[in-house]
């Protein structure tokens, strides 16, 4: 029998996409709308399919450095690594980069043969994020991320102000990101001292020679860079208007994704590399994290353009997952973990149905919309689902990701406040309904607005909407299937240590 293993390899998982777009890009590719998508559509399949197999024949990790001679000498490791954790989040990216693809159809009317391209470098950038080895492979990506972002946001954009939106976005994240290398120059000196070597391996730091005063110093100013993208109140400002500008298969990368970056870091480098600096700033930040979770909601509540009620709802979520990570837990990280997942593939399905209520009506103002569910039946009911899995209905994903996280933050042995925060926190996610059920009412029910479709969801759209809400199903009935992976990671590898 064949083994599939032999072909797993990291860095044609990660530069795949980015060669395909090359592919697009080259001259004597036919300059063809319709072949353009439907080859990038089928590279986008195929690279799914890829990163599916890492997930069928996984065992203790996958790795592979490469660190050239002239790289050597300056002291740089360049490389990729997948464990559990980035396991989850590389099959979560190729997962909802795939929807993204699909929902290109009907949205992107001009410049495909670069938009198609920019979005295949997307791609890569985001799984080189996820599967860095090392902080100078980690930062490249993390930097070259924005590239691709910018363009698809600023000339892609279905608002008047996208541009703006787009150099916003940059600015905050580039902003942030000159904290984030501070932190991490900080993080390679001092692990140098300790071993003489310029080992820049990511979780083998040794930090015998850093007091937890400085680790609190290093855990804040990486704190800064990935909050951003996460985002924590009050650097999220750049999310909103990034999000509603967005063409809508951007949107739900961004929040599908992008912010998932954000949260992915700060596992990685304030729990698993700083955990005595971070166990100081947990408590403080799981306050922020609340903030997240009310603060966004409300405002939520009080939007009119459905792309920008998701978009704070995003916002809320990720305080919810942030809460997790605060409880230095394996139960919290769980859910934060888990709750990535679950929003990541809830986001992308409210944006998709945004999209779908976008190019039938020709308009976002919930107060312009109504009698929906009338004209077009299917939509209503996977809006339906979708949103109810927001909300944290039981028996789909949403639901299992709240609780487990909340749990971590009740069962934290840091100390009261965080218990405080959970404790609060619970009954206040009862706003997620309100803003929810709000947009489902206003926008599905009532009398029947300017929103007069001709046709429901094409079929593609219904490939987009019931691949959303079969997995939204099947996790939150057998959310076994990403929670005994993450639990191994305490377990068995290390990967994050206490």
């Amino acid at each position: 029998m064949f083994d599939f293993s032999n072909i797993l390899s990291l860095p044609v998982l990660v530069f795949l996409p980015l060669v395909f777009g090359i592919i697009i890009l080259m001259p004597f590719f036919p300059n063809n709308d319709i072949l353009i998508r439907r080859f990038a559509k089928g590279c986008i399949i195929f690279h799914f399919i890829y990163a599916l197999l890492f997930w069928i024949f996984y065992n203790n990790g996958f790795i592979s450095l490469y660190a050239p001679d002239w790289i050597k000498t300056l002291g740089i490791s360049f490389g990729f690594a997948m464990d559990e954790l980035a396991l989850v989040f590389t099959l979560l990216t190729t997962i909802v980069f795939t929807l993204a693809g699909i929902a290109s159809k009907l949205h992107i009317r001009h410049g495909q043969r670069y938009y198609y391209a920019l979005l295949l470098f997307f791609e890569t950038t985001i799984l080189g994020i996820f599967n860095a080895s090392d902080i100078f492979t980690f930062f490249l990506f993390w930097e070259l991320e924005l590239i691709p972002a910018y363009f698809l946001i600023a000339y892609w954009g279905e608002g008047g102000n996208a541009k703006k939106s787009a150099m916003k976005f940059i600015l905050y994240t580039f902003l942030g990101s000159l904290f984030m290398l501070s932190g991490l120059i900080l993080l390679h000196y001092f692990n140098f001292l300790a071993t003489n070597t310029l080992n820049g391996q990511i979780g083998l730091y040794n930090l015998d020679k850093v007091s937890p005063e400085l680790q609190v110093l290093i855990s804040v100013l990486l704190l800064i860079g990935f909050g951003v993208k996460l985002p924590i109140v009050p650097i999220h400002t750049w999310l909103p208007d990034a999000h509603t500008d967005a063409a809508t298969p951007i949107s739900m990368i961004l929040a599908g994704i992008l912010l998932k970056t954000g949260a992915y870091a700060i596992i990685r480098f304030n729990l698993q590399t700083l955990p005595e600096g971070f166990k100081y700033i947990a408590p403080v930040l799981a306050v922020f994290a609340l903030i997240n979770i009310i603060y966004t909601a409300l405002v939520a509540y009080a939007q009119t353009d459905i792309k920008r009620i998701v978009a704070y709802s995003s916002i809320s979520n990720m305080g919810l997952i942030l809460l997790g990570i605060c409880s230095m837990n394996i139960i919290g990280l769980s859910g934060a973990v888990f709750h990535s997942v679950a929003h990541g593939l809830i986001t992308a399905g409210l944006f998709a149905v945004c999209g779908i209520v976008l190019l039938r009506c020709r308009e976002r103002n919930i107060n312009k919309l109504g009698g929906i569910a009338a004209k077009m039946p299917r939509l209503f009911g996977f809006a339906t689902v979708i949103i109810l899995a927001s909300i944290g209905l039981p028996s789909l994903a949403g639901f299992v990701g709240e609780v487990i996280s909340i749990t971590g933050a009740l069962a934290s042995e840091l100390n009261d406040y965080t218990k405080f925060t959970a404790l609060f926190a619970l009954p206040v996610l009862i706003l997620s309904s309100c803003y929810m059920l709000k947009f489902l009412h206003k926008g599905f029910f009532g009398e029947e607005g300017e929103c007069k479709p001709a046709a429901d969801i094409a079929n593609h759209e219904f490939v987009i909407l019931v691949s959303i809400v079969v997995l939204l199903f099947i996790l939150g009935c057998f959310p076994a299937s990403i929670l005994d992976i993450i639990q191994n990671i305490s377990v068995t590898n290390g990967a994050v240590v206490w």
